[in-house]
């Protein structure tokens, strides 16, 4: 079973043991004897090979009930996984990148988007400088016509040949002034692109590309705060109506005000956090008050802050966390999504974790089920701890919980109590990775026409 363990802001490698779980072993418990008795595993299909898949996108509509798995490592494409019958889901459909052998490199970064009735997948792919295709960095697919596979269409490749390396992330939001838009990283640049979708798929000739959001340790001399970012969220705050980006990259965790495109401004920040000298993953909670943020290495906890006193200008970044979480010391969590009070968390070897910082300072393990039934030790991270879990989602009409784990494939689960998240049902913005892409964001005020 897992050990949980948090940190408080005065001693970050206190530990606080649960007297319901005890501390995991060197080897895995197979898959199906590995779980909190109020996960219930709904589905599991195994996908091709050691180390294969990498992060996980699901459609938010139940009417669409899919979800896309990119292949990393070889042979760069991706999965569609149908859960029409949710209890038994099935590969729909597995797309491979023309040439597969002479591409090196993978794809890594699957998100959607709906607009004017039709729904997009876009696909950021990293191959290597001399490698078929070394500019590109995006493919964007129609896929309105699921779930029948021959309407699939290839709609545009994003070739990025001044900023060659590719898109390791992609985050997809309906902005504020209802444009529907794809934000990326840039590798090795110190700017995180914001692709407007409809002008991208009407073949605009700048692909969409309608502004940049800088990360404000770009100038630094270390050579680690250059690498500009990693993740991003983008959400909407209602009270005081801005669309903020959250960005984790070189330097740490970083807010802006991001609701005029062209001329993103910095509100707060996150830095010089112990441990922390660069950021992986910084995802808020729905009213924008605490973030949970990683900075990838073995034995690194998730940390929590409290950003208020940043957002109110009383100082000028935040430096001391507030609480932490992991499930092992000795592991690793990775991404993680926020459905308050829960926290859902693709927790590498130990699998999906969910935890509950309704205290933020008290987190605690909720739920889990270890997926991943091979030996500890060999993954491809820092410390051998890059395997298993990968990425996690959530849907919200439902509750459903998926999960692509890199040896084993995709899963999915229901948490018992959980069927479904909706923020004002606890008192939060209805604000979260899901979009309404129909409505726009939670809480917009109509503007009055003069």
């Amino acid at each position: 079973m897992k050990s949980r363990l948090w940190f408080s802001v005065i001693a970050l490698l206190a530990l606080g043991a649960s007297p319901l779980l005890a501390q995991k072993g060197d080897q895995q418990p197979a898959p199906g004897a590995a779980g909190s008795r109020n996960m219930r595993v709904a589905s599991h299909v195994p996908l091709s090979g050691p180390l294969q898949v990498a992060d996980i996108e699901v459609e938010q509509e139940l009417s669409r009930p899919y979800a896309y798995i990119p292949i990393r490592v070889k042979d760069a494409g991706y999965y569609i996984i149908d859960m029409h019958d949710v209890y038994h889901a099935k590969i729909l459909y597995h797309w491979l990148i023309e040439n597969p052998e002479l591409h090196r490199g993978s794809a890594l970064a699957p998100t959607y988007v709906k607009t004017k009735g039709r729904y997009y997948f876009a696909l950021g792919f990293q191959f290597a400088a001399g490698s078929p295709d070394g500019d590109m960095a995006m493919i964007v697919w129609d896929m309105t016509g699921l779930p029948d596979t021959t309407k699939i269409k290839e709609v545009r490749r994003v070739k990025m040949p001044d900023a060659p390396g590719g898109f390791h992330e992609t985050y997809s939001y309906k902005h504020s002034t209802g444009r529907s838009l794809v934000f990326t990283d840039a590798t090795g640049k110190p700017w995180q692109n914001i692709f407007d979708m409809d002008l991208l798929v009407a073949g605009d000739p700048d692909q969409g590309l309608i502004g940049k959001v800088p990360n404000p340790m770009a100038q630094s001399p270390d050579a680690q705060r250059q690498r500009g970012y990693h993740d991003s969220y983008v959400g909407f705050d209602p009270v005081s109506q801005q669309d903020r980006f959250y960005g984790a990259g070189g330097g740490g965790f970083y807010v802006y005000d991001v609701t005029d495109l062209q001329n993103p401004k910095l509100i707060a920040s996150a830095t010089g956090i112990s441990g922390m000298t660069g950021g992986h993953t910084f995802t808020p909670t729905p009213d924008g008050r605490y973030g949970v943020l990683e900075s990838e290495y073995q034995y690194a906890p998730l940390r929590i802050v409290d950003l208020k006193p940043a957002l109110d200008g009383t100082t000028k970044t935040v430096s001391r966390p507030i609480g932490a979480y992991t499930a092992r010391w000795q592991g690793l969590p990775h991404n993680h999504e926020v459905r308050w009070p829960y926290v859902f968390v693709s927790h590498y070897e130990d699998g999906v974790q969910v935890f509950n910082i309704m205290d933020p300072t008290n987190p605690y393990t909720v739920a889990y089920y270890d997926h991943y039934d091979g030996p500890i030790g060999i993954g491809a991270m820092g410390g051998g701890v890059g395997n298993g879990s990968f990425g996690v989602d959530v849907r919200n009409r439902d509750g459903l919980i998926v999960s692509s784990d890199l040896t084993t494939g995709f899963w999915s689960f229901y948490m018992d109590g959980f069927d479904g998240w909706n923020g004002h049902q606890w008192g939060m913005p209805n604000v979260s990775s899901a979009q309404d892409w129909d409505n726009g964001p939670d809480g917009l005020q109509k503007k009055k026409v003069s």
